[in-house]
This record gives C-alpha cells, structure tokens and sequence, in this order.
C-alpha cells in the first residue's frame, strides 16, 4: 500500500530554502513516488514549508529519507523533518472558503469560529489574512463532510461575536469572470432618492414612512413606490439636476467600482430608483449595466405616475438574470448586494447574495452579510486582498 510522507523545513526564512525543498523532493519522486501537496506560511520572517509525497509501498522510510537529505537543507537556523503520516477519514470531505470580518478580529472570535469546525469534524486547511483595515478579515479554506451543519455552527459563532461571516464553495470559479449587480439606494449610495426628491416637494415626512414601512416588508413595494411617487405630482423636472448633484455615494464604492474593473470584473445596479437621477451618475462611474424605473415627465414636469414597468423585487431578480446572460458569466459566478425587502428576490437568484447593512429579513435570506459601513468590504468575499485593491 503506498505510503505518505510529510517533511516539514521550519526556521528563519532565507533565500533559496524553497528551491532546496522541491529539489529533495524531486528526488523522491524520481523514485516512483508523486507530489501530492504544498504549503506555506511565512510570518515576521518566521517560515513554516511542507511538502508531502506519496510513494509505492516498497520504498522505505529510510529510502525517503535519504533520497531527501535534510543536511543539504539544515543550515542558518532552518530544520527539516521526515513524517510518515497516515491520511484519516477526517480529512475527507469538500472545501469550503470561510471568510470572517469585523472592525477587528481577535483571538477569542477566532476562539469560537475554530471551536464551532471543530464541533462539526470540520478541519482548517489554510489562514489568509486579507486586510487589516478598514476592516480586519481573514479566508479559512476548510475541509468539511457536513456543509449544513458547518454554516449552522459557523454563522451561530459569528452572530455571537459580531463577526461578518461568507460562507461559500471553494474553487478557480471564485477567480473567474464575475457580474456583482448593487442596488442603489442604501447601497452604492448613502442616500434615498425619492426621500430627496420628497425634500424638494415638501412631502418628506410623508414618503419617508412610506419608504421605511416598503424597505421592511410590510407594503408591496410596487404599490409603495406608486403611493410616493403620486406625491411629486408637480415638481419641476430640473430638480432632478438638483438632486443628483447632492447624492453621496457610499464609503469604499468607488473603490469597488474601480477594482472589479481592473479585474475584468462587471459592476451593475438594479434599482427601484429612478433611470433620470443614476444613469448619468453611473455613466461617470462607467458602470455600463442599469436597470431602474422610469419617472413620467411632461412639459417639464413630473406627472406623479411611472412610464415604464415597476422595477420592484421580481423584476431586479430577472434583471440580474438578464445581464448574466448578456454579460456571459453563470449565475453561479454573480453577486447580488442589497438593503431592501425588495432586493431578497436578487439575492436569493445570485451565486452569492450579500446583505448590506440591512433589515433582518433581507440578512435571512443572503449567503453573506455585512455590517461595516464599507462597500469595498464586498471584495473580501471575492477572496481579493486589501493589497490587490490597492495595487491600482
């Protein structure tokens, strides 16, 4: 029966120490035998490197371990062992990437996330710290039998530490070409629109409890929008220049506008706002996907009524569908980002759907939620690191 071993070079990282590993296993492997993993983690210089070989059952340990020769490795502090180690059930299952965020991250949360793997038989097989500010975060990549179980016990650990948790399949599709469609209001901007809108028409009070009571799910937000947007009746269109100059986007989006195009990644929004105010917002942002509604405008002034189909919850689901498809990505390679009650339908129709600060109903319904005020902080959970982001 084939045998593996582990050899492990530990000590002061130095140049070089790499290519001496690899060369030792070749040699290893020149006998019949194979590379069957790498790792590596190199701390404040401190460096840990494993290799592990698999090889028939009559090359001995001591045929290993003189095919390796460690003294050719062991020098200016560096120390190599030879392992035979034996590969158990417990190493069975898929991967999964964990990725867990929070203004910091200590000891004692990751106490509590590695306490919940540990209760599913659920092991860590590498730590990736991708940022340590605006937000501390780091990547699991971990090894489970029992996916259901692992989110259950996971997302328990990071409610109880404030922790932003994504939990999602590992694999080079994460590193593939993707669509991350945002909603716009409370999302990509810090605003409402309408509320703005409502401002200019002196009826803010009045859409506002509208809007809040539609965001939470308590009105149908196609009959909602109607109800607010009946309220403008009047106003003068050139108040829609005035509104769009006082829109604020959020922290971090154009920092991840900016990045998924470098990538090759595409940005989009699908917004119950309005066509008028985004698109030339979103013409300067050069974000070229845009699905909103319509405001009915005649002889220059808004009519109260819509001139277009609602752009409500179902619609944006289609929407992203739609931009999917023309984009020419899976749905399992796009994102959905949102607030509102009436971004679930998107979120739930996404390979991953992110909550964005939002309700409890919406958080229900995602993969993954955030609740740090940063936009940018959706990257994480496409695995691109804070020095990535920063490379433009």
């Amino acid at each position: 029966m084939p045998q593996t071993y582990l050899v492990t070079v530990s000590g002061p990282d130095r140049i070089g120490v790499g290519a001496e590993l690899f060369a030792a296993l070749d040699r290893v492997v020149a006998r019949g035998g194979h590379l069957a993993d790498v790792g590596q983690i190199t701390i404040r210089g401190a460096l840990v490197l494993c290799g592990e070989v698999t090889v028939p059952d009559e090359i001995t340990e001591a045929d290993v371990r003189h095919a390796v020769s460690l003294s050719d490795i062991e020098r200016d502090g560096i120390t190599a062992t030879v392992e035979l180690v034996t590969v158990s059930d417990e190493s069975s299952g898929s991967r999964l990437l964990v990725t867990v965020l929070a203004k910091t991250v200590g000891p004692h949360q990751l106490n509590d996330v590695f306490s919940a793997f540990a209760r599913v038989g659920a092991t860590c097989e590498r730590i990736v710290h991708l940022a340590t500010y605006p937000v501390d975060c780091y990547e699991l990549v971990v090894r489970s039998a029992d996916h259901a179980a692992l989110r259950e016990q996971v997302t328990r650990a990071a409610k109880n530490n404030g922790l932003d948790v994504a939990i999602q399949r590992a694999g080079l599709h994460r590193r593939a070409k993707h669509l991350v469609v945002m909603d716009a209001d409370s999302t990509l901007l810090q605003d409402e629109v309408i509320d703005l809108l409502a401002e200019e028409c002196n009826c803010a009070e009045a859409v506002a409890a509208i809007t809040e009571r539609a965001m939470a799910g308590e009105l149908d937000f196609a009959e909602s929008l109607r109800e607010r947007v009946a309220l403008l009746a009047g106003l003068d269109a050139s108040v829609l220049d005035t509104v769009r100059a006082k829109l604020r986007l959020t922290p971090g989006a154009r920092t991840l506008l900016r990045t998924l195009q470098r990538l090759g990644y595409v940005p989009a929004v699908v917004s119950g706002g309005f066509v008028e105010v985004l698109a030339p917002l979103l013409r300067e942002l050069q974000v070229d996907y845009l699905e909103a509604n319509e405001l009915e405008i005649v002889d220059g002034k808004l009519t109260g009524r819509l001139s277009a189909p609602i752009v409500d919850r179902a619609a944006k689901a289609r929407a992203l569908q739609r931009f999917a498809a023309q984009v020419g990505v899976p749905l399992e390679q796009t994102v959905a980002v949102g607030d509102g009650a009436n971004d679930i339908d998107m979120i739930s129709v996404a390979g991953l759907g992110i909550a964005f600060n939002a309700k409890p109903v919406v958080r229900e319904h995602a993969d993954a939620a955030l609740s740090v005020p940063y936009l940018d902080a959706v990257l994480y959970f496409l695995g691109i690191s804070r020095e990535e982001i920063e490379a433009d």
